[in-house]
């Protein structure tokens, strides 16, 4: 993928065109780079009033604020063994955010909070086969 032209190209193009040294077109030319993007940065210094690249925003902005996760610790600190739905269900009582399982998962693991496992049976004394045993039927 290609990068994007430097604000110092940008700013050059500008500043000529503002001391009437040429068209767009013209200019376009003897920088080296296309009418459309001439046009397109013209354009954006009329709407938004500045020379410099307009910062691209990717996707919308995370519901996981400080005050999400302080209120995620605090109902750990308070019940450690809460499940993922039951934090889910607390977050949505006391700040009013929905949070998906599988986003509340990622959000626990990036935050370093272990989800306490609670095993309803003891593990399984057979080992599980893997492998190509597996697919064959066989216990190795």
């Amino acid at each position: 993928m290609a990068n994007a032209y430097s604000d110092d190209l940008r700013r050059k193009l500008l500043e000529a065109y503002d001391r009437g040294e040429g068209s767009l077109q013209e200019l376009a030319g003897r920088f080296a780079v296309s009418v459309p993007w001439a046009w397109k940065i013209s354009s954006q210094r009329r709407r938004t009033g500045q020379m410099a690249r307009v910062e691209q925003r990717h996707g919308s902005p995370s519901r996981a604020t400080a005050a999400v996760e302080a209120r995620l610790r605090r109902l750990l600190r308070e019940q450690p063994d809460r499940t993922l739905v039951e934090l889910q269900q607390g977050l949505w009582e006391a700040e009013g955010v929905p949070f998906s399982i599988q986003h509340l998962w990622r959000l626990l693991r990036r935050m370093g909070l272990p989800l306490k496992k609670s095993r309803s049976a003891p593990r399984s004394k057979t080992r599980r086969k893997t492998g190509s045993a597996a697919r064959r039927g066989r216990n190795r």
